[in-house]
C-alpha cells in the first residue's frame, strides 16, 4: 500500500497512533531512574548516586562500553523475582501508551547470577509480567535470552544449561554486550546447541562493529535476524543480500545517536536502508538511558530524515513481520495496522 496521501502534517500523529511490535528492547535498559531508587530503598540498596536527577545527568555516553559500565551498575538494585516483575510491567504499560502489540523482550541472566540470583528468579520474574500482559496490556510479549559477549563461550553455555529447565519459557537466543573484540564466531558452538534446541536465534552485529561482524552472524550463527545492523549500509552486497534473502534489522536510531554511532540523527540511514528494500524495523533498545520509547524513536527520526507515512507503513508492517509469533497473529495484527492508516487516508 502507498500511503502518500495522506496529510504530512498528521504524520507524528500516525507514528504514535499506529500499532507495531517492539522486537530490540534490554528489559534492564527500561529500568527508569525512579523505579530504579524506588527499588534501591525496597531492598536495601546504596546508590552511587545521591538522587534521580544526579543519575539521570549521568546519561551521557561516549560509546557503547561507558553506557555499559552505567547499565550494570543500575542492575545491582535487581534483587527479586518480584523486581523482575515489576520492571516488566513497568515497560509494558509504556509499550501499551505508545500502541506496541506485540514485544520480544531481551534480557541476561548472566549479569544478575553474578550478583548472586538464581537464572530461575530472573526467568520467573520476567515470563510473570509475560503472561500477565495480554489481560493487563493488551499486548503479547516474549522472551530472547541474551549471552553477553564480553564473557566466554564457556560461560554461555553454562547460562543455556542453567535455563534449559524452564526452556518453555524464553522464545530466542541472543547475543549482547560489548561488540567490538568480541566477534560473532566467538559463539559458534553455543548457538549451534541453541539452534539444536529449537530456540530462534538473533545476535547484535554491525551496530559499532563493521559488516564483516554481520556477516558472521548469518553465516556461522545463522540467526534469523540483526540487532542494529547499520554498519551494512558500507556494504553494498551485504545490503543486496539482506534485502533479497528478507533478514531484519531491529534498529535503534536514539541509541544509535547517544552511543555516537551517528554524530546526527540527520546522517542515520533508516531511510538508506528501507528504500534498498531492507526489512528495517524500529526499535528503542535501553529507552531510560537513551532518551526514549519506541514512539519518540519513531517522530525523531522521521523528523529528522524527512520519511514519509508510506516509510511509515513499511516498518510497522516490518515489525510483526520480523517478529517470531505465528502466522495468524501476524495477520490479525497487520489487520490493525491497516484499518489505523485507512482512517488517516484522506482522498
Amino acid at each position: 500500500m502507498l500511503y502518500r496521501t495522506i496529510d504530512p502534517d498528521s504524520l507524528p500523529e500516525l507514528l504514535c497512533k499506529m500499532p507495531k511490535a517492539e522486537l530490540h528492547m534490554h528489559i534492564e535498559g527500561s529500568l527508569e531512574p525512579e523505579l530504579m531508587f524506588a527499588l534501591a530503598e525496597r531492598n536495601g540498596v546504596a546508590m552511587k548516586y545521591p538522587s534521580v536527577e544526579a543519575l539521570r545527568s549521568a546519561y551521557e555516553f561516549d560509546n557503547l562500553q561507558s553506557f555499559l559500565d552505567i547499565y550494570h551498575e543500575g542492575t545491582l538494585v535487581l534483587k527479586t523475582e518480584q523486581d523482575f516483575y515489576d520492571m516488566t510491567c513497568a515497560y509494558l504499560a509504556r509499550a501499551q501508551a505508545d500502541n506496541v502489540l506485540h514485544t520480544e523482550i531481551f534480557f541476561d541472566t548472566q549479569t544478575h547470577t553474578g550478583h548472586g540470583l538464581s537464572a530461575q528468579t530472573v526467568v520467573d520474574g520476567l515470563y510473570r509480567a509475560c503472561q500477565d500482559a495480554p489481560e493487563k496490556y493488551g499486548i503479547t510479549a516474549s522472551l530472547v535470552l541474551c549471552f553477553l559477549r564480553h564473557l566466554s563461550e564457556e560461560e554461555a553455555f553454562a547460562c543455556l544449561e542453567e535455563v534449559l529447565p524452564f526452556r518453555e519459557k524464553i522464545v530466542g537466543i541472543g547475543l549482547a554486550s560489548s561488540e567490538v573484540g568480541h566477534p560473532p564466531e566467538k559463539f559458534a558452538r553455543v548457538f549451534a546447541r541453541a539452534r539444536e534446541l529449537g530456540f530462534r536465534l538473533v545476535a547484535h552485529a554491525g551496530e559499532e562493529a563493521g559488516p564483516d561482524y554481520i556477516y558472521s552472524a548469518l553465516d556461522i550463527l545463522k540467526v534469523e535476524r540483526i540487532d542494529h545492523g547499520v554498519q551494512a549500509m558500507r556494504d553494498p552486497e551485504l545490503i543486496k543480500r539482506l534485502a533479497h534473502e528478507r533478514i531484519p534489522l531491529t534498529v535503534c536510531p536514539l541509541s544509535n545517536l547517544k552511543l555516537k554511532v551517528f554524530s546526527d540523527l540527520q546522517q542515520h540511514c533508516l531511510k538508506d536502508l528501507l528504500d534498498a528494500g531492507v526489512v528495517a524495523t524500529v526499535n528503542s533498545d535501553d529507552p531510560a538511558y537513551f532518551g526514549g520509547y519506541i514512539n519518540t524513536n519513531f517522530t525523531q527520526t522521521f523528523a529528522a530524515l524527512g520519511m514519509n507515512a508510506t516509510h511509515a507503513y513499511q516498518l510497522a508492517r516490518n515489525s510483526f513481520d520480523a517478529s517470531f509469533i505465528d502466522v495468524s497473529q501476524k495477520r490479525r495484527y497487520i489487520e490493525k495496522l491497516d484499518a489505523v492508516f485507512e482512517s488517516f487516508y484522506r482522498p
